[in-house]
């Protein structure tokens, strides 16, 4: 789509999993750390942070991503077509 993602990139002061700076747009693939206890707190805190600076993070489950792919590829191109508008990037 014309669109560069970097892998385990340095926001604020966080590691992301992939990050697009032409978009703003994070996606984070969750494993089963994030289901411990205070991990939906620290994640939520760590969004409204990425947020406030302009980033859109998107989060699947581990689960989502692997037995779900095309579900979750058509989930980021949507939000890829819609960031591109967004920046003025189509």
């Amino acid at each position: 789509m014309g669109v560069k993602f970097l892998r385990q990139r340095p926001v604020l002061n966080y590691i992301v999993d992939f990050m697009c700076r032409d978009l703003l747009l994070i996606i984070e693939c969750d494993g089963i750390t994030h289901q411990v206890e205070g991990a939906v707190e620290k994640d939520a805190k760590r969004d409204r942070g990425l947020e406030a600076v302009g980033f859109k993070v998107l989060h699947f489950d581990d689960s989502m991503v692997l037995n779900h792919l095309t579900t979750t590829l058509g989930i980021i191109e949507q939000e890829v077509i819609e960031r591109k508008k967004l920046f003025g990037l189509d």
